[in-house]
């Protein structure tokens, strides 16, 4: 199927800091943000706001990014959403693990504005 232009974006990240900057960023650039502190609070987002693509950090209190995304990616609501993984772990295992969770992509923190930006044009 056709892939739709990217609109909403759902930020997931425990970092209020983390959380602000990527608003900031995306917003300036014309995305619709909507943001979760948790991935319990991801998977609820993803459901109610229905976002074009999610932004899941990895290491977070309670349910991490890579459980989120696993949740989020199976679920038949949910589960064509792309789902970019953003984490500060840049191993090659961590980016294999996120895509067998099934995330689409893969951000290496720090995040490099321009590097986000490119990443969410082709996705959509």
């Amino acid at each position: 199927g056709k892939t739709m232009p990217i609109k909403k974006i759902l930020i997931v990240d425990d970092s209020p800091t983390e959380r602000h900057a990527l608003s900031e960023l995306l917003a300036k650039n014309g995305y619709a943000i909507v943001t979760a502190e948790s991935g319990e609070e991801a998977i609820t987002k993803s459901k109610s706001e229905m976002p074009d693509l999610i932004l899941m950090d990895v290491v977070m209190p309670g349910m991490n990014g890579y459980q989120a995304t696993r949740t989020i990616t199976r679920e038949e609501a949910t589960k064509h959403i792309p789902v970019v993984m953003c984490t500060s772990k840049g191993q090659e295992t961590d980016k294999i693990w996120g895509m067998r969770q099934g995330a689409n992509d893969y951000l290496v923190k720090p995040i490099e504005p321009k590097v986000l930006l490119d990443k969410i044009a082709a996705l959509g």
